[in-house]
C-alpha cells in the first residue's frame, strides 16, 4: 500500500469523524434532556384517571396498590435514580412522579 493510499484514508477517516461527531453529541444531549422537557401528568388526563395515577403513592387507594409501591420502583418507569419526575411507557408525552403510583404499575426486574 502506497502512502499517498494512507495518508487519503486517514484523513478521509478523520474529517468524517470531525464531522459526524457533532451530530452523535447534539442527539445524545437532546435525549438527556428529553424527559425534563416533558410536562407532568395531569390526574385529570383521562388514561391517568383509567389507570387510577397518583402522584403521592402513600394517598393511593386502590385495591392494587401495596405499601412501597410507587413509579420509581415500577418497571414502565425511565428515570435514573433519584430523579422526582421522570417519563413512563405508559404516558409517553408526560412525565410522572417518581413518588407517584398507579394501577399498571410493575416491579422492576
Amino acid at each position: 500500500m502506497s502512502h499517498d493510499a494512507s495518508r487519503r484514508r486517514f484523513l478521509t477517516t478523520t474529517l468524517t469523524a470531525a464531522a459526524v461527531a457533532p451530530l452523535a453529541w447534539h442527539s445524545l444531549r437532546a435525549d438527556a434532556a428529553a424527559p425534563a422537557a416533558l410536562p407532568k401528568l395531569d390526574a385529570a388526563n383521562p388514561t391517568a384517571k383509567a389507570l387510577a395515577y397518583t402522584d403521592n403513592a402513600a394517598t393511593a387507594k386502590h385495591p392494587k396498590h401495596k405499601a412501597g409501591d410507587h413509579c420509581a420502583n415500577c418497571n414502565f418507569f425511565k428515570a435514573a435514580a433519584g430523579q422526582a419526575y421522570g417519563p413512563c411507557t405508559l404516558f409517553p408525552k408526560n412525565s410522572v412522579a417518581a413518588a407517584g403510583w398507579c394501577s399498571a404499575w410493575a416491579r422492576k426486574p
